[in-house]
């Protein structure tokens, strides 16, 4: 791939482009592939008709970019039909690595950190990439007003008005289009530019249509402070933490960009204030929209700021200590890009990296030039246009929960599917994590070996859930069906993972328990719970503390009970006491109302299918658990008149379960998922939930998409394969559960 962004910089339309409905212009959607080198996967735009025979469209390319496979049809009939056809139909569009393609996009606020590091750094985006972003963007803006949510789902603020009126001009839009005039408007209205969160302030100082003198300080001495102080960077939540590093640095830096025709008519276009040098902009330090003031400040936060602007930066702050500061700041963003191959832990903190490496090692550094290469891994193509993914993908984690259902539609046993399901162990295996970082402690990582990541052993970040379902999935081939035998009698060569790195992987799970019992994310809390009176996320919260997650929690209790259950001597004690704490947890964490909150998915249907399996698991279901019993009647009194269960995003933001317009297939799978598992004994509301999955199956055996099913802080994700394997699931469940009769 080292060639490949000069070569899509550079690539010219050559007449191919046409007129979408809106009159924006629109790539030749059967010249994009889908370029899968090992599991890192980016889009390719084909210039010339040789390089089209030559590179042939596949069903996988055809199927993320919307357009019609060309698959059979399936006329099924039962609940063992419909499962043949979404396991037909799902192993067609696996990819060489054995991964599946990966969106895991929803945030809008993450194109514009992509897209103006490029910009920033002399990194012309793609000329088809910027197409398709345009037409993405355009998209989701909310007509009635001009403006964008920070995610697809949520209500225009001035946060997401901003970031993508500037993705639209930076990428060629005019800012005559009556889209983004009714855009300025609107953010006039909020107060222009001045009025924006924090870290749109700090981009656009960046791209050099606004001071820094407007931004509140991040400062790089915050790493200069003794490890033990309680509120020391590595103590923060991992996303704040790892992105404070680069952003810390480029604060101390005040670097910005020195300016192009766009970026001087942004200056004009952004504030309400005609001429911009007449512009007070520290008056504005502060200044907020209510729109995005979500989250208000404490006011020590505010207090800690006003004391550093008015008197540290001028009075106190030595040369020598700014120097020490941004040298550990540098010595974190360097550790960071060779721990993850420059892919960083998210898209932000690729892109804020980037932009350090431009100014430590200069434009045409090695580090800038492999930034640029793996930052258009987060871009991926969908019907409605270009979109960014949180990280590089979710291809470990879709391996992981495809293979699972799979196993339990019987793929296993199938000849036809086996050669899908060795591929796809290959990919797990070759993706556990082998090894921990070098000198982990410096740079405020924590063990990973035997985990699994969200996307690849390149990105290198363990994620429990990740860890857990990799594990499970593992085992239920290996063990549960005997992989090794198909193995030894296939030409795919798919190395079995031995006990010892099975081990490994419960090691790793056991040092992710916090002392709640519950696990979060990425890594095992450090600090107090006391950090989220430092929050200052403004539109979004949750950013300071390291949270337990009840899903988390209970996948990584199911694996190492099903991990248990095959090696019982490891570590029995260590394993029998995180269970129980586990245990404990999901039944505190259980709201008198009897649902589950849940963060990943929405929301109580996420939450209560992973803690309902946890509970059946440990031998608890509807028959004699109260948790499971009260679990189970919380989600069917919120069964539709259809049959199905339909749970809106506000969900995440309002602590309880509100109802969506209609029901949705992938929460009506996790819910007859989770009424299954507890051995819930009306079979008549799960047979009523598996009747609306079968009615929505598409011919081909997929389904379509319907409403966002991840979530992220209060906003939403979408990850475009849960609807291809969870109702397969449900289904395989079913079969196994009540036969092939519905």
């Amino acid at each position: 791939m080292g060639n490949q962004f000069k070569k899509e910089a550079s690539s010219s339309a050559n007449g191919q482009w046409h007129r979408d409905a809106n009159g924006d212009e629109k790539t030749d959607y059967s010249r994009w592939r889908l370029f899968d080198d090992q599991g890192r996967q980016s889009w390719r735009y084909l210039e010339s008709d040789e390089e089209m025979k030559k590179w042939p469209q596949t069903v996988y390319d055809k199927h993320y970019l919307g357009l019609d496979t060309g698959l059979p049809d399936h006329k099924a009939q039962t609940p063992l039909q419909a499962v043949q056809a979404a396991m037909s139909y799902l192993s067609q569009l696996q990819l060489p690595s054995g991964s599946w393609g990966s969106e895991s996009a929803g945030p809008l606020m993450l194109l514009p950190w992509a897209v103006v590091s490029l910009h920033v750094t002399g990194s012309p985006v793609p000329p088809a990439y910027a197409v398709e972003i345009k037409r993405y963007v355009f998209s989701q803006q909310h007509l009635e007003d001009g403006g964008w949510g920070w995610h697809v789902e949520g209500e225009s603020s001035a946060v997401g008005t901003i970031l993508n009126y500037i993705v639209l001009r930076l990428l060629g839009a005019s800012p005559n289009d009556a889209r983004l005039v009714k855009a300025r408007e609107l953010l006039h209205g909020y107060g222009g530019a001045t009025h924006a969160p924090g870290v749109a302030k700090f981009l656009l100082c960046v791209l050099g249509v606004m001071e820094w003198d407007c931004v509140n300080p991040f400062l790089p001495e915050f790493w200069l402070a003794a490890e033990s102080d309680p509120t020391h960077p590595s103590k923060w939540y991992i996303q704040t933490r790892t992105n404070f590093a680069p952003l810390s640095y480029v604060w101390s830096k005040k670097w910005k960009f020195a300016g192009d025709a766009t970026t001087q008519s942004l200056r004009k276009e952004l504030y309400t204030q005609p001429q911009y040098d007449e512009i007070d902009f520290a008056a504005h330090r502060t200044s907020l929209a209510q729109v995005d003031n979500v989250y208000p400040k404490w006011w020590l936060v505010n207090l800690m700021n006003w004391l550093t602007v008015m008197l540290y930066i001028p009075f106190m702050r030595s040369a020598a200590t700014v120097e020490t500061a941004e040298k550990r700041a540098w010595e974190l963003i360097e550790a960071e890009d060779r721990n993850s191959e420059y892919i960083g832990l998210s898209v932000i903190s690729n892109a804020v990296n980037m932009i350090a490496c431009v100014i430590h090692d200069g434009e045409d550094s090695a580090s800038v030039r492999a930034h640029q290469q793996t930052l258009l891994r987060h871009f991926w193509m969908t019907a409605d246009g270009m979109t960014c993914n949180v990280s590089d993908g979710t291809q470990a984690w879709d391996t992981s929960l495809a293979v699972q259902a799979m196993a339990a539609a019987g793929a296993v046993e199938q000849p036809k599917y086996q050669s899908t399901i060795l591929r796809a162990h290959a990919f797990l295996e070759d993706h556990q994590l082998r090894d921990n970082v070098p000198d982990q402690e410096k740079c405020y990582r924590q063990h990973r070996r035997g985990g699994w990541p969200w996307s690849t052993r390149w990105q290198g970040y363990i994620i429990s859930e990740c860890t857990a379902e990799g594990l499970r999935a593992v085992l239920e081939l290996q063990e549960a069906h005997k992989l090794n035998s198909i193995a030894s009698a296939s030409d795919i060569k798919s190395a079995m993972i031995t006990p010892d790195r099975l081990q490994d992987s419960v090691d790793c799970l056991l040092h992710l328990q916090n002392d709640t019992g519950g696990f979060g994310i990425w890594d095992r809390r450090k600090g107090s719970h006391r950090l989220a009176w430092l929050e200052m996320g403004e539109f979004v919260g949750k950013s300071m503390v390291t949270l337990d997650f009840v899903e988390c929690t209970a996948e990584a209790i199911s694996a190492l009970t099903t991990f248990a259950t095959f090696y019982p001597e490891y570590r029995a004690h260590d394993v029998a006491r995180a269970r129980k704490l586990g245990i404990d947890f999901v039944k505190t964490a259980q709201k008198p109302s009897g649902g589950w909150y849940a963060q990943w998915g929405i929301c109580f249907a996420y939450g209560g299918m992973f803690a309902l399996e946890a509970l059946a698991l440990s031998g608890e279901t509807y028959a004699n658990s109260e948790a499971s019993r009260r679990g189970c009647d919380f989600l069917v009194a919120m069964q539709k008149e259809d049959g199905g269960w339909g749970e809106s995003h506000l969900a995440l933001r309002e602590d309880e379960y509100v109802q969506h317009a209609t029901s949705q297939v992938v929460q009506t799978a996790w819910v007859c998922l989770g009424l299954m598992h507890a051995r819930y004994p009306q079979k008549e509301v799960v047979r009523r939930g598996l009747q609306l999955i079968m009615a929505r199956q598409q011919p081909q055996g997929q389904w379509l998409q319907e409403g966002p099913e991840g979530g992220i802080e209060h906003g939403v994700m979408l990850f475009a394969n849960y609807k291809l394997f969870w109702p397969l699931r449900a289904l395989a469940e079913y079969v196994r559960t009540y036969g092939t009769e519905l």
